[in-house]
């Protein structure tokens, strides 16, 4: 399986999770020329654009080890480009699904 794959079918794993805990999938791998968006979610008129990292082995990390300052500014850029291409006036926030070794984590304040 290429990373590619491996990662499209942790996507679709954590959009399937979302929508066991009641959100609302409004989009699947949001792409602009300059940034991209995993998954954007609702709940409770809550907006949440959330990353996946997903981890076969713990050899290196868990796939919330590679959430850094870096990819929080890349996250909150898309999250503000999505926003004023959507004229989304409500509330929003940051999120990630890490799927480790099968093991799902489902951080909400980032």
């Amino acid at each position: 399986m290429t990373n590619y794959q491996a990662g499209h079918d942790a996507e679709k794993a954590a959009a399937e999770y979302l929508e066991q805990q009641g959100f609302r999938v409004h989009e699947l791998n949001w792409k602009t020329r300059y940034c991209e968006i995993d998954i954007v979610a609702e709940k409770d008129k809550i907006i949440y654009f959330v990353e996946v990292k997903s981890r076969a082995s713990l050899s290196q990390g868990s796939g919330l080890d590679y959430i850094t300052a870096k990819k929080l500014r890349q996250m909150s850029y898309a999250a503000d480009m999505w926003v004023a291409n959507h004229d989304w006036a409500g509330d929003y926030q940051l999120a990630v699904v890490a799927i480790d070794q099968g093991e799902i984590t489902f951080l909400d304040s980032v």
